[in-house]
Parts: structure tokens; sequence; C-alpha cells
């Protein structure tokens, strides 16, 4: 089992940044993949941005040249640099550590972006 914790949700203005982190705890070996989604009131949950154990990153391209994600040295963290916050970005984010095939969920952070 892997239990997570984000932070670093938080309400700022368009144009705005802010750094998303999650640690992991327990079984944290073999987690191969990092995922960031997002879910916005009344709307499904959608992939922001993954990144493997070998670096490979993919972005939606909604956040494309804006949203930085990245891991930690530690095999049980990971975090996502947001900048040029739009109102569009408001959302509860939520990291998905994939180890062997199954992917957690933590509680999610809240982020919210005013014009």
């Amino acid at each position: 089992q892997v239990q997570l914790v984000e932070s670093g949700g938080g309400s700022v203005q368009a144009g705005g940044s802010l750094r998303l982190s999650c640690a992991a705890s327990g079984s944290v070996f073999a987690i191969n993949t990092w995922g960031w989604y997002r879910q916005a009131p009344g709307k499904q949950r959608e992939l922001v941005a993954t990144i493997t154990s070998g670096g490979t990153i993919n972005y939606a391209e909604y956040v494309k040249g804006r949203f930085t994600i990245s891991k930690g040295n530690a095999q049980n963290t990971a975090y996502l640099q947001m900048n040029n916050l739009k109102p569009d970005d408001t959302a509860v984010y939520y990291c998905n550590p994939v180890r062997r095939g199954v992917g957690y969920w933590g509680q999610g952070t809240q982020v919210t972006v005013s014009s």
C-alpha cells in the first residue's frame, strides 16, 4: 500500500505560480510512474502530467509550457510547478503514483485561480 499527502495548493491571481508536492509513504519502492491529475467542479478528472522512473515526461496540451513535473531524489516525492496560472486551472489536484500496475490517490489539494 502507498499513502499520499499532497500539499502546496492555495489561492492565487491569474498569472501567479504555485508548486504542488506529493509525498508517498509505505511501499514506495517500484513506483514506476508519477502522475498529476485535476478535477474541476462538475467535470471529470483529467490528466495534467506524468513522469516515468526513466524520466519520460508527458503533458496535457492545456498545461504545456506552463507546468513542470519533476521527481525528488528520493523515490517517494513528486512535484508540479505551475506558472502563469489561469482561472481554468482551478481544480483539486491529485497525485497518482503507479506501482506494479496499481495507481494510488491522495486526498488532493485545492488550487483556485482568480481573474
